[in-house]
């Protein structure tokens, strides 16, 4: 079972869950428009046509919210269907590059979103559990039960400092998911 972000406060009426949807997609749009420096809960809040106070009701900060965004950007990620009979270098490499090409599709919502990611709240940590255990849960069944635990970590570590790293500007985001294949591939073969 998936924990929201809003369950984990409380349970939400479907009015409260359209609201919380609403300010979502709005701090969705501010971020694509502002940038994370630029994105407020106030601006999200009268861009959805919420008071701000409603806003917080439901995040408790602007990394909060952007964290969400991200989180729901991630659940919309279609499971990789894989060939009967595909390696595990095969899968994993699809799997790594829908984890990558979803945030490539729009640059500057992934790098406000990535940075929100990193904030301190408890709210903020719990949707980053929730994120990286799916990432986790991903890469681990496209490598299969025999997969080597070091290799499912190595994969995790490099798909989060790619993701960082193009949240930093580094790196484009739409090169991530091919670069993640090169490493998958190394790794792979490595003794």
């Amino acid at each position: 079972m998936t924990v929201t972000a809003e369950d984990s406060r409380r349970r939400l009426t479907p009015k409260q869950a359209e609201v919380v949807e609403r300010l979502v997609e709005a701090a969705a749009d501010e971020a694509r428009l502002l940038g994370y420096e630029g994105t407020t809960v106030r601006g999200s809040a009268k861009r959805a046509g919420v008071a701000p106070a409603t806003a917080y009701t439901y995040f408790a900060s602007k990394d909060h919210l952007l964290a969400e965004v991200l989180w729901r950007c991630m659940e919309r990620v279609p499971a990789v269907r894989h060939r009967a009979g595909s390696s595990p270098l095969d899968r994993v490499s699809a799997e790594l590059k829908a984890l990558g090409l979803f945030m490539a599709d729009d640059p500057t919502l992934a790098a406000a979103c990535t940075t929100a990611l990193l904030g301190s709240g408890p709210e903020v940590r719990a949707v980053r559990i929730r994120f990286g255990g799916e990432v986790h849960d991903r890469i681990a069944a496209a490598l299969g039960e025999e997969a080597d635990p070091a290799l499912v970590q190595g994969l995790e570590l490099a798909y989060s400092g790619a993701m960082l790293w193009a949240g930093m500007g580094h790196l484009s985001f739409a090169d991530v998911p091919a670069a993640l294949g090169r490493l998958a591939e190394l790794l792979e073969g490595a003794p």
